[in-house]
């Protein structure tokens, strides 16, 4: 049994690739947690998707024991955290087990603006804060200035900043003593009853739901009786355990402490992260204030290419979900694909990611539809709608107003391309708020930008504008008034609702006129002219046609009078009116597709 005061529970915050990763293998390397053979880069990473990407996607915990100087050997729960804007609620659940944060900053790069955002975060969430200048080997490092730049923001004086390099080793071994120093140990009461907050969870197909968790007080063993207090639901503790980093059973798990437990459940709904486990022969009288649940920001549909694998979809999200909570989905169908599910994400990243996961890891194949927005549609009856689809779209004459999701954006960037980064801004509808000086040549701008004006390229433009040198975060902030439209897509005059979108007013046109030329593409021809065309009500904003096939009826003659030829032209004249009035359309899979899926090649301004 550890004594509490020889614990310490902290994590590591930064930007995304400022290097949290290689700093928490020099970490393991120190206290020689891992053997040496079994060692590789990255080792907290486990999915094949961080190593080829090279971020981190899922918080990973890992017990570590380190001799310090003053002779006594201390229990260090190290959680590595994501730094990609996407991943911001893996941040916020780690910070809820922890007592301190290292914030790492790159050496070479400087702050950027994912460093702001969990910043604010562990300081939100009252962490003893140690700033850290990383990478400190590099050709290209400037850790005066940087040092300079941390302490406008946090106070302090630049030479107490700690430096380190995850490459080389250099200045472990006296960070791992500054956190001892600095973050406290927890408090707790081990003879008190048990709470247990649920920080993470996994889905083990043999043993069930695998839960991670950090004991606040009382303690867990195998065999006792635990219950959920959100649900009441009850269980046998089958294992508990630590992570070294691999799962490792133990006795028990004591207050302070951060491991897993194995309980036997079977139900993905009975492991929610941000839960308090407690004893059910001697519970807690109140649960521990865990998390805000995740406000999804990006909605879209995925359908499985085969119709038949729709449960199988279902089972995987659901498992999926258990392993990332800010994960949403509701089933639904479409004329179009079939039935599918409409999942919520916290950005585009966040979507590709589960996208890949669930190819991956549960090999389904799936058709993705254009990611969106959730509007808030308000009625004259004065009642509101919460509109993420277009089908749900009310009847124009029924809207009073419509007020679409607003976020504050922060851009650090070179003072230099101040200009540029308002002008895009202005393009995407944006509004300036402020500017700082970081240091001497870099700034950080605020914006207040549409959300969905920003899932697409903006990024993609903000690099090229900045030479790849800024940096973008943004949060949800309120719900704003717009003037904002549907757009109807009609074939041969009659609406195809699968193929109907939500755009600003100004962007109608333009994406109206795009959609219609791909369906001008993939539709095949008729034997009758088709129209093709995209309307905001009754009002037709946009129009192409789709010729028809042409037969060569007057091939028979040879001759003759002309009147003959004009009498067979007529009267095939007369055929394709009626053939259009009661023809039928037949509009392929691929057509609806090429509008629907989401193609990047397709952003606006390709």
């Amino acid at each position: 049994m550890t004594d509490l005061n020889l614990i310490r529970n902290f994590c590591i915050i930064a930007h995304i690739d400022h290097g949290k990763s290689t700093l928490a293998d020099r970490f393991i390397d120190v206290c020689g947690t891992v053997d040496e053979r079994k060692m590789q880069n990255q080792v907290l990473d486990r999915m094949d998707l961080e190593r080829e990407r090279g971020i981190t996607i899922k918080l990973q915990a890992v017990r570590m024991n380190f001799q310090s100087a003053d002779g006594n050997l201390y229990e260090l729960n190290l959680i590595d955290t994501p730094g990609h804007v996407d991943f911001t609620y893996e941040v916020s659940r780690s910070l809820r087990a922890c007592e301190g944060a290292i914030l790492l900053v790159d050496a070479a790069q400087g702050i950027e603006a994912q460093t702001l955002a969990n910043l604010y975060l562990a300081l939100d969430a009252d962490l003893e804060i140690i700033p850290v200048l990383n990478k400190i080997d590099l050709p290209v490092a400037r850790p005066d200035e940087v040092a300079e730049e941390i302490c406008s923001i946090i106070g302090g004086k630049p030479e107490d900043i700690l430096r380190a390099s995850g490459k080389t080793g250099e200045g472990v071994p006296e960070l791992l003593e500054e956190v001892i120093r600095r973050v406290d140990a927890p408090k707790g009461n081990r003879e008190s009853p048990l709470t247990a907050l649920i920080f993470d969870s996994h889905f083990d197909k043999y043993r069930g739901v695998v839960t991670y968790c950090r004991v606040f007080d009382g303690r867990i063993t195998a065999k006792d009786q635990l219950q959920m207090m959100s649900t009441g639901r009850k269980y046998e503790v089958g294992e508990v355990g630590v992570f070294s980093p691999d799962m490792m059973p133990v006795e028990r798990l004591e207050a302070g402490e951060v491991g897993y437990v194995v309980s036997g459940i079977k139900s993905v709904f009975d492991a929610r992260v941000g839960d308090t486990i407690t004893n059910a022969l001697k519970p807690a009288e109140k649960a521990i204030e865990g998390y805000a649940e995740a406000q999804s920001l990006v909605f879209c549909s995925f359908y499985p290419t085969l119709a038949d694998d729709v449960e199988e979809l279902k089972k995987a999200l659901e498992k999926l979900q258990l392993n990332d909570a800010a994960l949403h989905f509701e089933q639904e169908s479409s004329e179009a694909l079939g039935f599918g599910f409409r999942c919520g994400f916290l950005g585009l990243l966040h979507m590709e990611i589960v996208q890949e996961r669930l190819e991956r890891e549960y090999d389904i194949d799936l058709v993705i539809t254009s990611p969106s927005v959730v509007y808030h549609v308000f009625l004259k009856n004065g009642s509101m709608l919460t509109v993420d689809n277009p089908s749900k779209y009310p009847d124009l004459t029924k809207i009073e107003r419509i007020e679409e999701p607003t976020v504050r954006a922060s851009i650090i960037v070179p003072s230099k391309y101040f200009s540029q980064i308002i002008e895009l801004a202005k393009k995407r509808r944006g509004e300036f708020i402020s500017s700082e000086y970081l240091g001497n040549e870099r700034m950080n701008l605020s914006f207040m930008l549409p959300l969905a004006d920003i899932l697409y390229d903006f990024y993609d433009n903000l690099k090229t504008i900045s030479r790849g040198l800024a940096s973008f975060e943004y949060h949800f902030d309120e719900y704003q008034q717009s003037d904002l439209v549907k757009v109807d897509i009609l074939v041969n005059g009659e609406r195809a609702e699968a193929l109907s979108f939500i755009c600003h007013r100004s962007d109608s046109h333009y994406r109206g006129r795009k959609v219609v030329e791909k369906l001008q593409k993939t539709i095949r021809r008729h034997q009758f002219q088709i129209p093709l065309q995209a309307a905001i009500g009754n009002t037709m904003i946009a129009r192409m046609n789709i010729a028809p096939l042409r037969k060569d009826v007057t091939s028979k003659c040879y001759g003759g009078d002309i009147s003959r030829k004009r009498k067979l032209l007529d009267r095939q004249k007369k055929g394709k009116a009626r053939m259009k009035m009661i023809g039928n359309v037949d509009i392929p899979q691929e057509a609806f597709l090429s509008v629907l899926t989401y193609d990047q090649a397709t952003k606006k301004g390709d």
